[in-house]
């Protein structure tokens, strides 16, 4: 992992320019020392080496792993100008244990990030891969004032089935918000930004047969 994350540090800094260098290494000395750990993995490093280095560019101050408090622990976190903004990777793994409910699952987990993050930043972002496609429920597109109740309780139902240590209340479902989804080109260092309602219609095919 050394080695493939000392590679990806001189070919972003190629890519955007030597000015985010002092930047990605921290990063990328950060993320080794977590891997040293056994606390991350490197093709979710990788993404979010990316991810960091795409924010970089764009002037903000990036951190990865960064505590949020309560155990909550944010993929990647950058500030600009006073604004925050936190991007959650999602690469589609299924545990085993779910072997026979991934889609349930899936849904479940992403529903959940948005629920659990989104709140502490200005902006929120999903990330994944082009092989995977993150399910945005229509909700979480329309403003707070917007959403069905039917809706909010039908989608408490199912994340109940997956997370109780705490539960996800109505309230946080309600004020859920994703504004963005990247799309992480690994191979060819390219992070393709989607608003979040767009992505939703053009990308979540999951429309077409599962429903909350």
């Amino acid at each position: 992992m050394k080695r493939d994350i000392e590679v990806l540090v001189e070919r972003l800094a190629e890519r955007y320019g030597d000015g985010i260098t002092p930047c990605l290494v921290g990063i990328g000395d950060k993320l080794l020392k977590l891997a040293s750990e056994g606390l991350v993995k490197s093709n979710h490093s990788v993404m979010e080496l990316v991810v960091a280095a795409f924010l970089a560019s764009k002037g903000y101050e990036v951190d990865v792993e960064k505590e949020l408090g309560k155990g909550l622990v944010c993929d990647v976190y950058g500030e600009r100008d006073k604004e925050s903004i936190i991007v959650e990777i999602e690469t589609g793994f299924v545990p085993p244990s779910n072997a026979l409910d991934p889609v349930r699952y899936r849904v479940a987990r992403e529903i959940s990030k948005v629920a659990r993050y989104s709140r502490h930043a200005d902006r929120f972002v999903m990330a994944t891969p082009p092989y995977h496609v993150v399910y945005i429920p229509e909700f979480l597109v329309r403003k707070s004032d917007k959403r069905n109740e039917s809706e909010l309780i039908s989608a408490k139902k199912l994340l109940d089935e997956y997370y109780r240590r705490p539960p996800i209340s109505l309230e946080e479902l309600r004020r859920a918000k994703v504004d963005y989804v990247y799309i992480v080109y690994v191979d060819e260092l390219r992070v393709l930004e989607y608003p979040a309602k767009e992505y939703a219609y053009r990308f979540s095919f999951y429309n077409g047969f599962f429903e909350l």
